[in-house]
């Protein structure tokens, strides 16, 4: 039987919602509680992202009584979706979905037509995805304490490959190297996919990948998973341990993705939005959707999402200084 990996899945996914179009849900066209509803996602057509936007979007008759949009508008590492929609208004009418890069970009670049913490209401988190820690079958590394060994500053012999410089996976590494005080060097690819086909071949020892890429590789006896960035275990992978639990006490770092709105929207509005999201993520099949591709679904709402934003914000501005990571 034919497997396809969960990353041909969330795009088979997202173009199934796209062909199958908007929820119908009443004609008002009026902004508020039933008027149509704009997802602008910063990424183009077919991510994960893009992915998670066009699943809840397509519950939204249900959970919010309104018909949905999902609008891509990529470029700039997704700046120029983000500013788009701090420009418009706070009615309810536009929201945001966005990535942990968007907790990474004011700490890497210059100057933002926006203002990150400012401009953004948060709504709600939907779903966090961890990345892994893998090398290859034939690697001698066994354990992660062993990939620690070889990393000791005085050999600095080993690399790590990830889905992109300033990526969560990126940071990820940097992260493990500043707490455990080792040096991997760090082997930046366009994506995973191209990460996972050197990681496989041997050309880079060890790899720090989304685990929705990596899952189906170490399923398929391909990968050897060693570690993985979560506060937690990964439920479809019970006995690889985490980080935090070999040796990086406190060490946490998944991606997480979720939906913000514009600045100034009244309390009413959000917490609609909010409830009608949560009533979504509740579901089943939305749940189970996510699991089997990698995801594990959430629900925290405005004051819990925002702190989630705002604390990476500033966490990844401090983890970016150190390791000198800046883009124009």
């Amino acid at each position: 039987m034919n497997r396809c990996s969960p990353t041909v899945r969330i795009a088979m996914l997202a173009a199934a919602l796209v062909f199958a179009g908007p929820s119908a849900a009443g004609g008002d066209k009026a902004a508020g509680p039933g008027a149509p509803l704009e997802i602008t996602v910063t990424f183009p057509p077919g991510g994960g992202t893009d992915m998670l936007a066009r699943l809840i979007g397509s519950h939204a008759a249900e959970g919010l009584g309104r018909t949905t949009v999902v609008e891509n508008r990529p470029g700039a590492s997704g700046n120029l979706g983000a500013r788009y929609v701090a420009g418009r208004p706070a009615d309810g009418s536009s929201l945001l979905m966005v990535n942990s890069s968007f907790a990474v970009n004011p700490g890497v670049f210059k100057a933002l037509p926006f203002d990150p913490k400012s401009d953004f209401t948060a709504i709600i988190n939907v779903a966090y995805i961890a990345s892994v820690i893998v090398v290859p079958v034939a690697s001698p590394y066994k354990t992660f304490a062993e990939v620690m060994a070889g990393a000791a500053p005085q050999k600095n012999t080993l690399s790590y490959g990830s889905c992109g410089a300033g990526t969560p996976q990126h940071l990820a590494g940097e992260l493990i190297n500043i707490q455990a005080k080792v040096h991997m060097l760090h082997v930046p690819y366009k994506g995973c996919g191209p990460a996972l086909n050197d990681i496989i071949g041997g050309q880079v020892a060890v790899g720090v990948i989304t685990m929705s890429s990596a899952l189906p590789f170490i399923k398929a006896g391909r990968l050897r998973a060693l570690a993985v960035t979560s506060r937690e275990r990964f439920a479809q992978l019970p006995d690889v341990p985490t980080v935090a639990e070999q040796g990086l006490p406190g060490y946490e770092l998944s991606q997480w993705h979720g939906l913000l709105a514009p600045k100034g929207m009244p309390p009413a509005v959000k917490n609609r939005l909010y409830e009608g999201f949560a009533k979504i993520m509740a579901r089943d099949d939305v749940k189970s959707t996510l699991a089997s591709l990698g995801y594990t679904p959430a629900n925290d709402g405005p004051e819990a999402f925002q702190k989630i934003v705002d604390g990476d914000i500033d966490r990844f501005a401090i983890l970016s200084k150190k390791i000198g990571l800046t883009a124009e």
